[in-house]
């Protein structure tokens, strides 16, 4: 079984590859370049950044009409773990 496979038996792909992409990301990450990055929705996007938000994974910061988007520590220690398992499969 390919490890892309594997992993989602574990982890929803998406939202995983959210935390791990704005672990790793070199710039400011909004919502809409994260939803390219992801290669999904910019609605579901959002959805989703609401419900880490509520779990303590995700803080929005209002840069004008924009909301940068920055891990909490919890969150940058669950986007480790989750980058760990993908690295083990």
């Amino acid at each position: 079984m390919k490890t892309k496979a594997i992993f989602s038996v574990f982890f929803r792909e998406k939202p995983a590859m959210m935390l791990v992409n704005l672990r790793n990301a070199k710039n400011e990450v909004y919502a809409s370049n994260l939803a390219k990055q992801i290669d999904c929705t910019y609605s579901h996007v959002v959805k989703i950044l609401q419900q880490m938000e509520k779990a303590g994974l995700v803080n929005f910061n209002k840069q004008g009409r924009l909301k940068l988007l920055t891990l909490t520590k919890k969150g940058e220690d669950v986007a480790e773990n989750i980058e760990k398992v993908m690295n083990l499969l």
